[in-house]
């Protein structure tokens, strides 16, 4: 099986000259990481007189020192070395899923040509760190699929017209659970439809690291100093926050920066940690890796479903077994706020919501 990755690659130039940005991007991201210059160099397998010639032709090409040299201190990042690093975290976590998503799409065109359409798997799913781990297995299993990451109704509406034979989507448990399904029960028909457990994840706020805003509770969004980074309309967490606003009654036209929207969790998590703003809503995981404070506010239950005629599938067979592993398992709970909820176990529609109900 053919695995292909497309990774996002930004380039500078100014008056015809050109740097070469991945290699300096990886050299500042060293510094940040070791605290030396040195240390750089050995994580980034550069030589020093390399390594300070990339700094020499950064700090010519935008007039302005990239690294601060301290004696007997190391070295660190200047406010644009540090505005650089930033924007690359941020254009990752913006653009990898997307990239993934159409890797995938790469993949399933080439193995069509060697296999034939029946031997992919194809999945529609909301973006989320448990579909990434299960990518990763499936393809280690040598399982041929096609992921296109949708919004949680988008997946649900491709399932229903067979666009794809496994849908992702997430419901947020107790008080919002009714509410949420109501949602999707136009596409989750009892008698044709079944759902594949997978996870629970935690989503809350995001704040940077010491919560210099004393952001508190969505409450606190309202105070108009406060900025705010949303989710898109559509997507499963800006359902939760609309139905969290109601219930805490959160104007969101007091909101600041409530109308712009990131598309995944790490792209909200990176927009906070980068400072353009001081609170988002996602789950836990992008948080711990971006170094930002996490206050948790509900708990999801994330599911795979599915048409009830195509479990016997092959395809679905083998996701169902990659799904039960206790490999996917321990990769799940290393997530922070993931926790696998019968990871694999196949229920039906009126079972998985009557069971939270009663």
């Amino acid at each position: 099986m053919l695995k292909v990755a497309i990774r996002p690659v930004w380039s500078i130039q100014r008056e015809g000259e050109e740097i070469s940005i991945p290699k300096l991007l990886g050299l500042l991201r060293g510094i940040d990481e070791a605290g030396t210059l040195a240390g750089a160099c050995k994580s980034q397998s550069l030589s020093y007189r390399h390594a300070w010639g990339l700094l020499r032709d950064g700090q010519r090409l935008f007039g302005a020192a990239l690294i601060i040299m301290e004696k007997g201190r190391g070295s660190r990042l200047a406010p644009l070395g540090e505005t650089l690093v930033w924007a690359d975290r941020r254009i990752n976590a913006r653009l990898s899923p997307s990239l993934d998503s159409l890797a995938t799409e790469l993949e399933a065109e080439i193995e069509r040509r060697v296999l034939g359409e029946g031997a992919i798997l194809h999945i529609h799913a909301s973006h989320g760190f448990a579909v990434e781990t299960l990518r990763s297995f499936l393809v280690r299993a040598q399982l041929p699929i096609e992921l296109k990451y949708r919004t949680s109704l988008e997946s649900v509406a491709a399932l229903a017209s067979l666009s794809c034979e496994v849908a992702g989507f997430h419901i947020p448990t107790g008080e919002f659970e009714a509410r949420a399904l109501g949602y999707y029960t136009q596409w989750l028909n009892p008698a044709t439809i079944k759902l594949i457990n997978v996870v629970t994840r935690r989503q809350g706020l995001m704040v940077a690291r010491g919560n210099p805003k004393k952001i508190y509770g969505l409450k606190d969004l309202m105070r108009p100093e406060v900025e705010f980074i949303n989710r898109q309309q559509g997507s499963g967490t800006r359902l939760l926050l609309d139905m969290l606003f109601e219930r805490d009654e959160v104007d969101p036209r007091r909101v600041r920066g409530f109308d712009n929207c990131e598309y995944t969790h790490a792209a909200v998590a990176a927009f906070v940690a980068s400072g353009k703003a001081d609170a988002g809503l996602g789950v836990e995981t992008p948080a711990r890796q971006f170094n930002l404070e996490f206050m948790p506010l509900h708990t999801e239950r994330y599911f795979l479903a599915c048409q009830k005629d195509a479990l016997t599938l092959p395809q679905i067979q083998r996701m169902l077994a990659v799904l039960r592993s206790p490999e996917y398992g321990e990769a799940i709970r290393i997530l922070p706020g993931y926790v696998p909820n019968q990871s694999g176990s196949v229920v039906g529609v009126e079972e998985a919501f009557a069971a939270q109900r009663s």
